[in-house]
């Protein structure tokens, strides 16, 4: 509880500056950092000769010369990016434990100063810990800019189906935490002392030593409670302004200032709350450095705050521009609140855009993939679009199966090419996945059609190559054909030239090409009517463009709340899911549903 209270005493003293810092870099952030970031990424594609990046080019972009020295001048920019809000942070509660005041522009020249130090090569590691360590581990001391970093979900997903890999994924998580655990002070030896990041490293793990898990839990807590506090302020304020509104609900002119003031306040509020996150933090670290420096007869150093001179004339400027912007924001608050508290303008607008569910290899998470009973599964549960994927016989005939090996799924090591459909209608695709199945068999791809077209049900066709068909694409475009669902499917793949050969043969056939990586104009691959990416992929620029474009979005492989939520956020086409009821649970809260409006109905 006293480390709670010295927590708390660090970010009070100089709250005000923090919070005023945190507010101009979040907003430098957002309207110039990144975007300044992007667009010398988009200068490296340039550099490199391309315009947009796939999985199918990126080995060729990392294999130009000069595209390696660039990026990694840019990785270095993004971590003085980053280190400019660790240095702010670490030296504004090092001079309130001094009892010191200081101005934000003092704040900013130290931690633009010192966060430059990570252009020393002796500083390296930094740049390294920056972007992959506190990004990875996400507790909240990384700058925003840097915690949207996530693991694309078919990569965990790959993992968690290999042992050994997922052996290797667990050891390396179990490696950052220790690492974390032991390098909890490095960032205040180099901030505070001037150390290069090596030495930094070495005394934290010193102070650190027989002491760093338990540092680590109470930095978890202090984040726990400090997420607890934020939501509980959310909702007691939600209830207060819907109190208000209902006590002046009949004088309109009560209730429109009245309500603008309290959303006001409560939005302030709330910036300041979220400035002070990343803060409550580091004083928490803070204050266990300055414990264990005391305890173990460490000289504690001190930061000396540069000095910042204003004149009588600046200090009025920045008054009068204070004023300015205040009249600003008091006007179209109150514009705002006029409109909403008339009816003029409405938060609760229903969704126009309607988001289509995929089930990913037929309604896999139940049935065993790729098989009849996955796709009756998928018409039983709702499903827009039954994903497939289809291979070759030896004889000709399309086939419905992911892999090109039936090893995985029939347990036998034979490939597509290699058997007649005779031979592969007597293998058994359903024991792999439970005994229930056992007996369920590969099905053509025109027996699927004829599913689908009298289920009423559309279909997302990938051809995926092995390299021993012949006229692969021709044969699955006779299928549609002859089932009569070309205007009922997509033929989709990850190999671009697939979806060249069918345009060559049916220039009005829809394609989609699939993409594990999707970054910059890709509405420049011609063959392909609309794009099918990674979640992790899915930008909101790269949406819009696609959309400008007149081309669709869908998004694969989504299975988590979380990552649908957004998705449907961000206004995709569709979403490729093996949880189908989970995302259209998704889907239908996001048209009728929402949190907040759910507890302000509560308390009406």
């Amino acid at each position: 509880m006293k480390k709670l209270t010295e927590t708390k005493k660090l970010v009070q003293y100089n709250w005000k500056p923090l919070v005023g810092f945190e507010i101009i870099y979040k907003l430098s952030c957002v309207l110039f950092f990144i975007p300044v970031l992007w667009n010398m990424f988009d200068l490296i594609m340039k550099v490199g000769g391309y315009s947009y990046l796939t999985i199918e080019n990126i080995v060729s972009f990392l294999s130009n010369p000069l595209v390696i020295p660039l990026l990694v001048i840019l990785i270095i920019l993004a971590a003085i990016c980053a280190m400019i809000d660790i240095s702010a942070i670490i030296f504004t509660l090092d001079q309130s434990k001094q009892k010191n005041t200081v101005h934000v522009w003092q704040i900013i020249k130290f931690s633009v100063k010192n966060a430059a130090r990570a252009w020393n090569p002796r500083n390296f590691l930094l740049v390294v810990v920056v972007l992959l360590l506190l990004p990875f581990l996400n507790i909240g001391m990384a700058s925003s800019v840097l915690t949207t970093i996530s693991i694309p979900e078919f990569i965990l997903d790959y993992i968690d189906d290999n042992t050994w890999l997922s052996g290797v994924f667990a050891a390396a998580s179990l490696l950052f935490i220790v690492l974390m655990i032991k390098w909890l002070y490095a960032f205040h030896y180099f901030t505070l002392e001037g150390c290069h990041f090596k030495e930094a490293r070495k005394k934290s793990r010193q102070l650190a030593k027989g002491k760093g898990f338990g540092d680590f839990v109470l930095l978890l807590f202090v984040q726990f409670m400090f997420l607890i506090f934020y939501f509980l302020f959310l909702f007691a304020s939600i209830a207060f302004v819907t109190i208000i509104g209902k006590i002046f609900s009949e004088i309109f002119i009560l209730y429109w200032i009245a309500s603008t003031i309290l959303w006001m306040a409560i939005i302030f509020s709330l910036i300041a709350v979220m400035a002070l996150a990343t803060p409550v933090s580091y004083a928490c670290v803070s204050v266990l450095y300055y414990k264990h420096k005391e305890e173990t007869g460490e000289k504690v150093i001190h930061s000396k705050a540069l000095p910042c001179h204003f004149t009588k004339g600046r200090e009025q400027f920045l008054r009068r521009c204070s004023v300015i912007f205040g009249v600003v924001i008091v006007t179209t608050s109150l514009v705002l609140g006029f409109l909403f508290c008339s009816g003029k303008i409405s938060p609760k607008t229903e969704y126009i855009h309607r988001v289509e569910i995929t089930a990913h290899r037929g309604a896999s998470a139940v049935y065993p993939e790729n098989t009849m009973a996955a796709f009756y599964g998928a018409k039983e549960l709702g499903a827009d679009w039954i994903e497939l994927d289809v291979q070759q016989s030896k004889d000709g005939q399309i086939i419905v199966m992911h892999d090109t090996n039936f090893k995985r799924t029939t347990g036998v090591d034979a490939g597509a090419w290699e058997l007649d459909y005779k031979e592969i209608a007597a293998l058994d695709a359903g024991s792999f996945f439970d005994a229930e199945f056992a007996g369920e068999r590969i099905p053509l791809l025109y027996d699927v059609a004829l599913f689908a077209k009298e289920n009423q049900i559309k279909l997302n066709i990938e051809l995926k190559p092995a390299g021993h068909e012949t006229d692969f694409e021709q044969n699955v475009l006779d299928v549609i054909y002859r089932a009569g669902i070309e205007e009922f499917c997509v033929i989709t793949s990850q190999v671009y030239q697939v979806l060249e050969n069918v345009k060559a043969y049916d220039p009005s056939m829809k394609t989609v090409y699939v993409m594990s990586l999707a970054y910059g104009n890709i509405n420049q691959l011609a063959a392909a009517d609309h794009f099918s990416v990674e979640a992790t992929s899915a930008t909101r620029n790269l949406i819009a463009r696609v959309h400008n474009a007149g081309k669709q979005i869908y998004v694969w492989t989504v299975n988590t709340k979380e990552t649908i939520d957004k998705m449907i956020e961000l206004g995709v086409d569709n979403i490729i899911t093996d949880n189908i009821s989970l995302a259209k649970q998704c889907v239908f809260e996001s048209r009728y549903s929402d949190l907040l409006v759910e507890f302000i109905k509560f308390l009406e």
